[in-house]
């Protein structure tokens, strides 16, 4: 037997002992894995708990469901007046807009306007060389004076005709012819006064002067230039400013309002706004409306009058224009960002005593316990609307509502007022309706 095999009882012996010895590793090994699997199963259930923690808090939050009092700030129902208002495109159109050209042919001698000078009614503008039409003006007048002379002599040369003819020194013939010759005079010297005249007017043609109180624009012609009688040519444009005029149309259903307003004396104020009504710049009065409907827009023309003291508006310019028609008194005014809406149907939220349901009329002093107001769900019905509020029926004057934080806010939410302006939505999804 080889020294080096073992004995069989050594070889039983130690198989016995490995086989002892290998289950127990294998067990701790089992309850190592066991363990840490158990670890990571806790730490998984941890972080899933956690996530559905905020999943469920973020989508209360967007469906309106806010644990604990919600944060809101506060509008109170006023009683007042509010108007109705037809809201309309306006253009600026002066009362008078004179585009002046050359009545006779003749040099520029003179421009005696700065551009965008105000000038008066008479302020001399321009001046056309007057030496033509004042030489024609002589001739006329040397006319006149011969001719006056010629009916003087006439005249004369009756009266001793008449006292001939009463004493039968002359034939009647003779009186008569006189009497004809000193018509022919005076015939002539009309005509003579005539040619004066018109002379006279063609050389004030030459000093051209504002025919109204206005504005006058850039310079168009300048010293040297000749110009023409009756040309298209303008010479200077002058647009009256102070009064000023704005032109907007109405749809010609809001006529017979308007009209019936205007049958019973009133008279209807105009506010005109900026292009962006982002500055109110006049208000003026209702001056006239058109005589005939556009039957291609449905719409009719009227014009407001402004005094522009301080020249905010401009000729031409484009403004948004809003005629009073009427003013309702006795309006349940709330700011319309109050108003919520579910389809056709208009609610606000009414904040209450949480005890006994009753409407606050003091938020900051009721509701200053951390919840003891809550928002109560009230329909009213919208009705007019003009610079941020609304008239409402549905509540009373001193209620107090809600004014933002709608998208936490549900019918019976505990609320607490917030000093710090919070925003608010102008519509509320459908999942904040009853």
């Amino acid at each position: 037997m080889d020294p080096n095999t073992p004995a069989p009882h050594e070889s039983l012996a130690s198989h016995s002992a490995a086989d002892t010895l290998y289950p127990v590793r294998k067990r701790r090994h089992r309850w190592v894995w066991v363990v840490v699997l158990g670890a990571f199963a806790l730490l998984f259930y941890w972080a899933w708990h956690h996530q559905q923690k905020s999943q469920a808090a973020t989508a209360g939050f967007g469906r309106g469901r806010f644990v604990g009092a919600v944060p809101v700030t506060t509008a109170t129902a006023q009683s007042g007046s509010i108007g109705i208002y037809l809201s309309a495109i306006g253009t600026v159109t002066p009362v008078y807009f004179d585009s002046i050209t050359s009545q006779v042919t003749g040099v520029i001698t003179a421009v005696n306007y700065r551009e965008g000078q105000n000038v008066r009614k008479g302020d001399p503008l321009v001046d056309i060389d007057p030496r033509p039409y004042e030489a024609q003006l002589v001739q006329a007048q040397g006319a006149l004076e011969r001719d006056q002379n010629l009916l003087d002599q006439a005249q004369m040369d009756l009266k001793r005709y008449q006292v001939a003819w009463s004493k039968n020194a002359i034939p009647r013939q003779q009186l008569e012819d006189q009497e004809k010759l000193v018509l022919q005079d005076q015939g002539t010297v009309k005509n003579d006064q005539g040619v004066v005249q018109y002379d006279q007017v063609q050389v004030g043609f030459c000093h051209i002067t504002s025919p109204i109180d206005g504005r006058v624009g850039l310079r168009l012609v300048d010293p040297g230039n000749l110009v023409t009688a009756n040309s298209s040519t303008t010479l200077v444009v002058v647009a009256q400013i102070q009064p000023i005029t704005v032109v907007f149309t109405i749809a010609e259903d809001s006529l017979p309002e308007v009209m019936q307003q205007i049958r019973a004396g009133k008279t209807l104020t105009v506010d005109v706004d900026n292009r962006n009504n982002s500055d109110h710049l006049a208000m003026g009065k209702l001056r006239s409306i058109d005589n005939q409907i556009d039957t291609q827009t449905g719409t009719i023309k009227l014009r407001a009058e402004f005094s522009n003291r301080e020249g905010e508006l401009f000729p031409n310019q484009f403004v948004n224009t809003r005629l009073l028609v009427r003013n309702l008194e006795h309006q349940i005014l709330v700011p319309s960002s109050a108003i919520q809406h579910n389809g056709s149907q208009d609610f606000v939220y009414l904040l209450a005593d949480a005890k006994t349901n009753r409407p606050v009329t003091d938020a900051d002093k009721q509701c200053a316990a951390r919840a003891s107001c809550k928002a109560l769900q009230r329909t009213v019905k919208s009705g007019v609307s003009d610079s941020g509020k609304t008239a409402v029926t549905g509540l009373a004057a001193g209620n107090v509502v809600a004014d933002s934080s709608f998208e936490k806010l549900q019918n019976g939410s505990e609320v607490t007022i917030s000093k710090i302006k919070l925003p608010s939505t102008s519509e509320s999804s459908a999942s904040n309706a009853p």
